[in-house]
């Protein structure tokens, strides 16, 4: 399985990717992560995005997908592996596509999570955070039992910055007319596959394991 995750902030993305993990015991491939490890190795490409960073801009696709590729290539990798936050654009898509074609291993899905956008807004704004012991909570779907309490340590519940309604509405405005299109891509490429991404956690994890037989 060579997987492509997608879908919008708040989807449950994330949650999905860790149970594949473990399902299928396949490596998760952040950009982030594999980005922060270069630069911290000091590779030739990490040096490249270190140079890029420090002048407070962003990382070149070219490296990007130079990274990807290295990663792609470790043994961990033999068997499969998920992508989680790239490709985010089309043209990130493509790139990747003809680095993987020319190795012969081309992607064997793209799966796209699927919740409405009132949903998306009322999971993401909704979220609190327990200032002393970290526990999370949800004022729409798992709400203390005291407004601003947390249930376990009587901590102060707190907002993040970046969940604000403003914020969400602008992170989610962006996912639209950048990432959505990957959708249309996938579909012409006849491996996206999609789920609904609403109830039980397990619920949907059954339909994605079928899906992706």
């Amino acid at each position: 399985m060579r997987l492509v995750l997608l879908g919008a902030p708040g989807a449950g993305k994330g949650t999905q990717a860790k149970m594949l993990i473990d399902k299928y015991g396949i490596p998760q491939i952040s950009t982030g992560d594999i980005l922060r490890k270069a630069v911290a190795d000091g590779t030739p490409l990490g040096k490249e995005a270190k140079v890029i960073m420090d002048k407070g801009e962003l990382v070149t696709d070219e490296i990007v997908i130079g990274l990807v590729k290295e990663r792609l290539g470790q043994d961990d990798c033999k068997k499969g592996y998920i992508l989680d936050g790239f490709p985010r654009t089309t043209p990130q898509a493509e790139a990747l596509d003809a680095e993987l074609a020319a190795i012969n291993t081309p992607l064997t899905d793209a799966l796209s999570v699927d919740v409405p956008m009132d949903d998306l807004m009322k999971r993401l704004t909704g979220r609190r955070t327990c200032k002393s012991c970290q526990q999370m909570y949800n004022v729409h779907f798992s709400a203390p039992a005291k407004d601003g309490v947390c249930d376990k340590c009587s901590g102060e519940l707190m907002q993040r910055g970046d969940d604000t309604e403003d914020t969400i509405k602008n992170r989610l405005d962006v996912y639209e007319k950048s990432t959505a299109p990957l959708i249309d891509y996938y579909n012409g490429k006849g491996i996206l596959k999609s789920v609904e991404g609403t109830g039980n956690i397990d619920d949907i994890f059954n339909k994605v394991c079928s899906i992706l037989g």
